[in-house]
């Protein structure tokens, strides 16, 4: 199963894009589903997949239904127009996500879960309709979708993740979700149940009860999914920008964001391009310093696939197709992100330097501090928690420089903690 993730800076036409990769993938006979919290132009949505009712995979809401894919309003004069094209594929599954509901859902089964110490100390159970939801509740929507996904049988996965950096935040949520539970509840200090009344009498406190550490494991396995999900080279991100006096700079930031989390850039997508040749001199002009704004995108480095404007919001199957293909190539196979190399220096420089790829990244957007066993890194908005390599962990930090897109930590042999050559 291949995944594509779809993001972008707010405004820039990235469902749309999703949409339309989507329903691209579904016309080459591929078995496709689409995630999108928000309305996609002429493909229905099924239910949100974290109810556990959705359909399988390739008889979802929008197999063989929707409108036709007919002609539209009329085309703007410079810009493409739609001449019909096939009905939506019945490969295609869409499934509108809800944060809302799967909020709710959550915090009632949590309540649920609960029940008996809540009676104890006397709660009033919340009902559903009370219920609404708190800030930052929609990107667990996202990784449900994702796990779920993830367990079923598909050739390619689109999924419409929020703006950046809040996608980015997002894709880093599941190692960090599991670092916080490996420390508050560790699997290996959970006691015997036999034993428990012996420790709670020698401890005088009361022992975390096991339903508290099986939820904690059900939890653990539902974001390994998600992480493993993200960790395989079938999985890359896909950014979509208008190129504007923004874009390149949107490019430079989700790069060194994705890199800090060793995600894979699939490709930067040039959306609603305008004409090149246009009678109107005002039009013309805009769209020349649009090209001046895509060359800069080119020289950045990353693949740029061009989409062009209509000239109207695209409202139907056949607008979507004329957005050009977007479809991942089943064939391109992406290698296993390599780790990131540590440089052994001492025979010369008396040190080690660990290389941490960062395209994009600017000097005054870093930082670097050492935490035990850990690296904080910070890029701009981004941070990660990265565990050294067991050979940089008997060293100390003598400094970092940022050279071609590359952080080179170097370290210091540590001699107390260092083995000794005979």
């Amino acid at each position: 199963m291949r995944t594509l993730l779809v993001t972008g800076p707010g405004g820039s036409g990235r469902t749309t894009v999703a949409a339309a990769t989507a329903l691209d993938a579904a016309r080459d006979g591929r078995r496709v589903l689409l995630l999108t919290a928000d309305p996609t132009p002429g493909l229905p949505a099924g239910p949100d997949p974290a109810s556990g009712s959705g359909p399988a995979p390739g008889s979802g809401p929008a197999s063989g239904s929707g409108p036709a894919s007919g002609s539209g309003p009329d085309p703007t004069p410079g810009f493409p127009a739609a001449t019909g094209a096939p009905p939506t594929p019945a490969g295609l599954t869409v499934r509108r996500l809800d944060p809302a509901a799967h909020f709710r859902r959550e915090l009632l089964a949590l309540q649920a879960h609960a029940g008996p110490a809540l009676d104890l100390l006397g709660a009033a159970p919340l009902d559903d309709d009370e219920l609404t939801p708190l800030p930052g509740s929609a990107p667990f929507t996202y990784l449900a979708a994702l796990r779920d996904a993830a367990r079923q049988e598909w050739d390619l996965v689109v999924a419409d993740l929020p703006a950046l950096p809040d996608a980015v935040a997002l894709l880093a949520l599941p190692e960090q979700l599991r670092r916080y539970l490996r420390r508050l509840l560790p699997p290996e200090r959970r006691a015997a149940r036999a034993l428990r009344p012996m420790l709670a009498q020698l401890a005088r406190v009361p022992m975390p009860p096991d339903g508290l550490y099986e939820a904690a494991a059900r939890k653990d396995a539902d974001l390994a999914a998600v992480t493993d999900l993200l960790a395989t080279p079938a999985t890359r991100v896909r950014l979509v920008v208008e190129p504007g006096p923004a874009a390149a700079g949107a490019l430079r930031t989700a790069r060194a964001g994705l890199a800090l989390h060793r995600l894979p850039l699939d490709a930067v997508v040039a959306n609603r391009l305008l004409p090149a040749a246009s009678p109107d001199p005002w039009l013309a002009d805009l769209a020349d310093r649009q090209r001046g704004h895509l060359k800069e995108l080119y020289e950045a480095g990353a693949p740029v696939r061009e989409v062009p404007h209509l000239g109207r919001d695209p409202r139907t199957p056949a607008d979507l197709a004329l957005l050009g293909p977007l479809a991942p190539d089943p064939a391109d196979a992406a290698a296993p992100a390599p780790p990131w190399p540590v440089e052994d220096l001492r025979a010369t420089e008396g040190a080690l330097v660990w290389r941490v790829p960062l395209p994009g990244a600017a000097k005054s957007d870093l930082g670097l501090v050492r935490r035990g066993d850990e690296l904080a890194l910070t890029v701009g908005p981004f941070r990660r928690l990265v565990p050294l390599p067991s050979a940089l962990r008997r060293c100390t930090v003598t400094g970092a420089a940022l050279r071609d897109g590359e952080l080179r930590v170097r370290f210091a042999p540590d001699p107390g903690l260092w083995p000794r050559t005979p």
